[in-house]
């Protein structure tokens, strides 16, 4: 399976929990013999305005952000490209699903999820797409930028039972056909994350419907990393997710 990647992403950008030191590590270290690697290339700046407002990108080049949040942007648009095709993981950051056209918050400063469905759709490559949101906190910057465009079901489950999460992942899977089905993958629901919910077998079981789904209709599909923060469980999860996605 193939995993967008840059080296760039281990540096520590600002001091927040999703740029921590050792946070990519802990899913390199799980992941890295199991996958093999793209390097990851930033987004253009068209790509990126598709999305938000020049004075948005203004204010991410002032506070010195631009750079890592292009490439993760970036980062993004391939894992979706390649998704066309075979499944495809963006082990990216800084995430992005907290960043609206012209503003950002949660870590996020570009909408990565976003960028990469507004460049297929604007390439001609997807018609529908679905956006499941795994991550422990809706994902309001993806739903503020893709809400109104038609073209995009936003599926952000959330349980405290991870039967009934599981439920509300299948239930948009089952109820139409999309082009394209993209998994914005935070793992802080996890139960030894902030969320306390979802384990190893869970992550897979979200990655094998969407794997079964996509087969079944023709989609392509990916996932992006968004959050989850405890680095000793963190790549396990993520392995898990990879593990139900990856064909047969």
């Amino acid at each position: 399976m193939k995993v967008v990647w840059s080296e760039k992403f281990i540096d520590s950008y600002t001091m927040d929990p999703a740029a921590a030191s050792g946070r990519m590590e802990a899913i390199l270290d799980v992941i890295r013999d199991k996958v093999s690697f793209v390097e990851a290339n930033p987004a253009s700046e068209g790509d990126i305005a598709a999305c938000h407002t020049s004075a948005h990108i203004a204010y991410i080049r002032q506070i010195g952000i631009y750079e890592i949040a292009a490439l993760a942007a970036g980062g993004a648009i391939q894992a979706a490209e390649i998704g066309m095709k075979e499944p495809c993981f963006g082990l990216i950051r800084p995430p992005g699903h907290h960043a609206s056209a012209n503003s950002c918050w949660g870590f996020c400063y570009f909408n990565n999820m976003a960028i990469a469905l507004e460049k297929l759709k604007k390439d001609g490559k997807i018609r529908k797409a679905l956006v499941l949101d795994i991550d422990l906190h809706f994902g309001d910057g993806t739903v503020n930028i893709l809400g109104g465009k038609g073209y995009v079901t936003l599926v952000n489950p959330s349980s405290n039972s991870p039967a009934d999460f599981l439920r509300q992942v299948e239930k948009p899977l089952a109820s139409e056909t999309y082009d394209v089905i993209g998994i914005s993958a935070g793992f802080d629901y996890a139960r030894e994350d902030w969320g306390g919910v979802l384990g190893e077998s869970d992550y897979t079981d979200i990655g094998r419907m969407v794997r079964e789904t996509a087969r079944r209709t023709g989609a392509g599909f990916f996932a992006i990393l968004e959050g989850g923060y405890n680095h000793r469980v963190l790549g396990h999860n993520c392995m898990a997710l990879l593990e139900g996605m990856r064909e047969d």
